[in-house]
């Protein structure tokens, strides 16, 4: 009796590419065929909701959650910016952000901040009502590589070339995506993926198939692991599962890469999507478990220091509204504090002085004019896991 072919198992594609034979990967569209094994993967999915759940929970009842919002969006961007080569650390974006001057290239910090402005830019469309579609998807992508490095690589467009990961040529390539005549096609069958509501399957899982679709057409010519890890945010806050896009998921992939790039050749070759379903999931809960206790631990730093500061018997408004800012600028100037708060120089200047008496704030610069302040001890709690790969 012959075997039965397995549809999750794409075909290879033969072309000859700079005078060489190369295979190129055709994905068979979503959802997988034969179907998930849900029942094995109920245990991780549950815990994964409820991960879910408490950091939602906990996003409702933070006093300022915009401002806690951005600084992950913040380290999200560092960290995903980390994965694709660059060096910058978070202290390096935010020194950069006051005038400062890091030791990274600038083109490092470019892209962190392009990834920033792409991941809003993705969210205000889709608050607008606009939906989750290739066509915003190549806006967000537009954004993502719209200066510095990359910016020659066609933004916003799909690839009409052979792209490949691993390697120098595809020749040699560890993987090789589908040919450009075929991203077109295989991302409208990822878009009808995305807009589909009759699969039951969760939101989570529905994350976790798009994502690696996503990373396997590679749609672009560069940019697509940074797209494709913002891909599991939007998805999940359109699907309400979040009130807050607050689930970034670059530092659990940073941290085990390996496991992550062996698992989605697994499902490439073998169709293991189980396997990948649950490092997926496990690795929500363990985002989630993070987040939640770095939150914990700023709001619990916050307050103490409030109470620091109307307990010391010095003049409390001021002070506290510099501490605010603070905590919205962990590294800030004197002058950009004045400003900010609408405040004269030597007012500023007395606010930050006091913060330093109190062991709130320290100075890390060395100089007389220009001089840059950190709110140590909040800035290493967001600091955590975002040493550049290569340092």
């Amino acid at each position: 009796m012959e075997a039965t072919p397995n549809q999750r198992v794409g075909r290879f594609e033969t072309a000859t590419h700079g005078g060489e034979s190369v295979r190129a990967y055709i994905p068979p569209p979503l959802p997988p065929n034969p179907p998930l094994r849900l029942d094995g993967l109920q245990l991780h999915l549950e815990r994964a909701n409820q991960a879910l759940g408490r950091l939602d929970g906990l996003t409702s009842v933070l006093p300022e959650v915009t401002r806690f919002l951005y600084a992950y969006v913040k380290k999200e961007a560092v960290l995903s910016s980390q994965i694709e080569g660059t060096q910058s650390s978070l202290s390096d974006l935010l020194l950069h952000e006051q005038g400062g001057t890091p030791g990274v290239p600038l083109d490092d910090l470019t892209e962190v901040s392009n990834y920033i402005a792409a991941l809003y830019h993705g969210l205000q469309r889709m608050e607008e009502g606009f939906p989750l579609s290739l066509r915003l998807l190549r806006e967000i992508h537009g954004v993502l590589l719209c200066q510095g490095r990359g910016s020659e690589k066609e933004p916003g467009e799909f690839r009409r070339s052979q792209n490949w990961i691993g390697g120098t040529r595809p020749g040699n390539a560890l993987f090789v995506p589908p040919p450009p005549s075929y991203v077109l096609p295989c991302m409208g069958e990822l878009e009808l993926f995305l807009h589909r509501r009759d699969d039951g399957l969760p939101a989570l899982i529905r994350a976790g198939l798009a994502h690696v679709q996503f990373e396997t057409i590679h749609p672009f010519l560069d940019g697509n692991g940074r797209l494709g890890r913002l891909l599991i945010t939007l998805l999940l806050w359109e699907a309400q599962v979040l009130r807050q896009p607050i689930l970034y998921l670059s530092l659990y992939l940073k941290t085990h890469r390996q496991i992550y790039y062996d698992l989605l050749t697994k499902v490439r070759t073998e169709g293991a999507w189980e396997s990948w379903m649950e490092f997926f999931l496990d690795g929500v809960t363990e985002t989630c478990g993070q987040a939640i206790s770095s939150a914990q631990r700023i709001l619990a730093l916050l307050e103490e220091d409030r109470r620091r500061i109307e307990q010391s018997g010095l003049a409390a408004a001021t002070l506290l509204r510099m501490h605010q800012h603070a905590a919205a600028r962990p590294i800030l100037t004197i002058s950009r504090a004045a400003e900010a708060l609408n405040i004269s120089f030597p007012t500023a200047s007395n606010a930050i002085a006091q913060l330093q008496r109190l062991g709130i704030l320290s100075e890390v610069t060395q100089r007389k004019r220009g001089r840059m302040f950190a709110y140590g001890r909040y800035l290493a709690i967001l600091d955590e896991g975002t040493a550049p790969l290569g340092r």
